[in-house]
């Protein structure tokens, strides 16, 4: 079965399945298992001296492993890849995750700072009714493109080696890929790749959201927002939805007590955003997956 079937096959068993809680309540997901590597690699390499080249090593070992590991799970045919696709992927859980700030909101500003509180890393405690809906509506689009575009455009790539070696790169980014002392040098090289892996499928999630939308005319301006972002990738989806949705997103939010002042994206949007709002950015990021979905079936023939 070529790859494009097996992706296919993967995705539409994401949306139906999602993450089921009475699986991953008796099993461990892969994703907690490279979360522990990464974690006892942190612990037991991130010290000084050589934190950079340490980290950059155990980088370089773990890519190659799970690369090996996918190899030696796709020799066992279709079906457990389908299957190991359709788990490290991530459209329905996501959708769900947003979607549950808008019905937090819709019982109390309470409610939704919680449930926004469990997808964003910013504080949340005295946001008002838009900036809960503002950080849902970035989550969702920054996650649509390394949760489900990125692990899928690798395994197209790759197949299941490329999927699980750009899964590992992006769990330890999330973990130790931080500019701060703990983990500048010894993070150095999985923030490093992450950037460079999540480049293309960045901006063909910008393209989908765009394309999927109000067409291509803002492309210039998505750009423009973009470029400005902090990373060299989050600001490309983000920017597609600002327009797709007309929010002004992004903006100054606090981290650990400190305000800090980003631009915001597409700042002519609506700054007044209610629960409305994400529920159209759930819609989009449905959307965005039935155009992805769709590109890869017209893929089958030429595979």
């Amino acid at each position: 079965m070529s790859t494009p079937t097996i992706l296919c096959l993967a995705l539409l068993l994401d949306a139906l399945l999602g993450e089921p809680r009475w699986l991953w309540s008796r099993l461990p997901h892969p994703a907690i298992v490279m979360g522990k590597l990464i974690g006892w690699g942190d612990r037991r390499l991130n010290f000084a001296p050589s934190q950079k080249v340490k980290g950059t090593a155990f980088i370089a070992a773990l890519v190659i492993a799970m690369a090996c590991l996918g190899y030696a799970i796709s020799c066992f045919g279709w079906l457990p890849q389908v299957i190991l696709a359709a788990i490290l992927l991530a459209q329905r859980s996501l959708v769900e995750h947003v979607a549950a700030v808008s019905n937090g909101l819709r019982q109390s500003l309470g409610e939704g700072r919680r449930a926004v509180a469990m997808i964003v890393s910013r504080d949340t405690g005295d946001m008002d009714t838009s900036a809960v809906a503002r950080s849902a509506i970035e989550s969702g689009a920054e996650n649509l493109s390394d949760g489900v575009i990125a692990p899928a455009f690798w395994f197209l790539v790759g197949g299941l080696p490329g999927l699980l070696a750009y899964k590992v790169v992006n769990t330890a980014d999330s973990m130790i890929g931080y500019r701060t002392p703990k983990h500048e040098q010894f993070g150095w090289a999985a923030a490093r790749l992450d950037d460079l892996l999540n480049w293309v499928p960045a901006r063909l999630t910008a393209l989908l959201i765009a394309a999927t939308h109000e067409g291509l005319r803002a492309w210039l301006s998505i750009r423009s927002d973009a470029i400005k972002h902090r990373s060299p990738n989050a600001g490309w989806p983000e920017a597609a939805m600002a327009r797709a949705i007309d929010a002004a997103i992004a903006g100054p939010r606090t981290y650990d007590g400190a305000l800090r002042e980003f631009p915001f994206v597409n700042k002519g949007g609506r700054k007044t955003l209610d629960p409305d709002d994400i529920d159209a950015t759930c819609h989009a990021l449905w959307r965005t997956w039935a155009a992805f979905l769709g590109l890869t079936f017209v893929l089958i023939p030429f595979s």
